[in-house]
């Protein structure tokens, strides 16, 4: 009975013992439940289930620390918004579209070199079709004159003309005939003078309107290289105020104005080229008037050499001169 009366406390601390942790067990227990859902917990669901790894998403790239890094780096190296980016540059490269897009200036150059090389492909016709009817007409009147017997029969051939050789022939007769009585040097002197100023008077006529295509020809390259300086000026503007340097941003607005001085070359070259060609074919039409004005010159020393035969009386026989001399000696 001592051995069970001394063993009583010992198995009374330990009761104690157990008691405390089975409170401490309950209370950490109940701290577990408040903090849960309402609801009965499954066992088998509370174990999580394995997952297999998918790619990340762009959203999680971007939450990531490594994903937002990458998207403010793109959006400080981004250019900002502006006009002239190369989502609002036109697409449309060709020459029309360039000048569609071009600066006004650069506009209103391209404008007025396409006009002038209108001007020179126009001026160009006329004059081809002018110049081929009179050497036509050159070449056909100066046959006529180089086959008449003399002046008057050339003024009948061309009573119902009017082209340069007629009104040569028609001068000349009415010199001629002013100049009835007068000597026959004064006269062909007087004709001389009057032809020539006549043959002036139709090369000038005939060289009308290619004083035009000499000044385009000369100044059409200066004045598309004005346009090209004036687009790359308002091209450099355009550069600082974007802040970038990028090709796609520099290239369309050079680009139109290169086409200016291209249009000033389209313009000036076959100008050049016309104006050379008329030149040489006027030189060519001059030449034929200066053939057609020295035959009614010959028309004309040959009138006047008629009228002073026939009006020159007749020499006496050599043996009646002899003998008047004769007779007036021995007198």
């Amino acid at each position: 009975m001592r051995l069970r009366s001394a063993a009583w406390p010992s198995i009374d601390r330990s009761r104690k013992i157990l008691a405390a942790a089975a409170l401490t067990l309950s209370l950490f227990a109940g701290s577990a439940l408040a903090q849960t859902p309402a609801g009965t917990i499954d066992p088998v669901a509370a174990v999580p289930a394995p997952t297999v790894e998918s790619p990340p998403s762009a959203a999680a790239a971007v939450e990531s620390p490594q994903g937002a890094k990458a998207a403010d780096e793109s959006v400080r190296l981004a250019p900002p918004a502006d006009a002239s980016l190369p989502s609002a540059l036109p697409n449309d490269l060709s020459p029309w579209g360039m000048f569609l897009h071009a600066n006004l200036i650069v506009k209103l150059v391209m404008s007025g070199l396409a006009f002038a090389s209108l001007v020179t492909w126009t001026i160009w016709l006329a004059k081809t079709l002018e110049l081929w009817t009179a050497q036509r007409s050159a070449r056909r009147d100066l046959k006529t004159l180089a086959g008449a017997a003399s002046l008057s029969a050339a003024e009948a051939s061309f009573a119902e003309s009017a082209t340069p050789v007629a009104r040569f022939v028609r001068a000349a007769v009415g010199e001629e005939e002013r100049s009835s009585g007068l000597p026959a040097e004064g006269v062909k002197e007087r004709v001389a003078a009057l032809l020539s100023r006549l043959e002036a008077h139709a090369g000038r006529k005939m060289a009308r309107g290619t004083a035009i295509i000499a000044t385009i020809g000369s100044t059409a390259p200066f004045v598309g290289l004005f346009g090209t300086v004036w687009g790359i000026m308002d091209s450099f503007i355009g550069i600082s105020k974007t802040h970038t340097t990028n090709l796609a941003v520099v290239a369309p607005g050079i680009a139109e104005a290169l086409l200016a001085t291209a249009t000033g070359l389209v313009a000036a070259i076959p100008a050049v080229m016309i104006y050379n060609g008329f030149a040489r074919a006027i030189t060519g039409y001059k030449a034929r008037l200066g053939d057609a004005s020295a035959e009614v010159l010959r028309h004309v020393s040959r009138d006047l050499d008629r009228r002073d035969a026939d009006r020159t009386p007749a020499a006496p026989a050599k043996d009646e001169a002899h003998v008047i001399a004769m007779r007036r000696s021995a007198e």
